[in-house]
């Protein structure tokens, strides 16, 4: 099972639709510690790893400490412009989703049904 690791829960909300497989969406509540982090991801240690932190100084932070602790984890970027994952179209965060090898909604993708 993959594993997809957020800050927030709203984070979470705008990627559960988005998702055509069953995918862990863990939220790390913008916590920085690398304490908090092993403590979270202990029981998923084993399965794919996806970071999806936001573009500002609070996601590299967090980013920079999972490169740190979980070097094997994938790093998915949202585009700066956008600075937030919940705040990043729907679109580009399906196509950002299927990039990362991960099964998507056709509707959701450019060129899907409802473009």
């Amino acid at each position: 099972m993959k594993v997809l690791i957020v800050e927030g829960g709203s984070d979470r909300k705008r990627l559960v639709p988005i998702l055509a497989e069953p995918v862990e969406i863990l939220c790390t509540n913008g916590t920085i510690s690398a304490y908090h982090i092993e403590e979270l991801l202990e029981p998923y240690e084993q399965q794919d790893l996806f970071v999806f932190m936001d573009a500002d100084a609070s996601g590299e932070s967090i980013r920079k400490l999972f490169k740190q602790l979980y070097p094997e984890a994938r790093h998915l970027y949202t585009d700066r412009l956008y600075r937030e994952v919940e705040t990043t179209p729907i679109k580009l965060l399906a196509s950002i989703l299927a990039a990362a090898n991960f099964k998507v909604h056709s509707k959701y993708l450019a060129g899907g049904p409802h473009e």
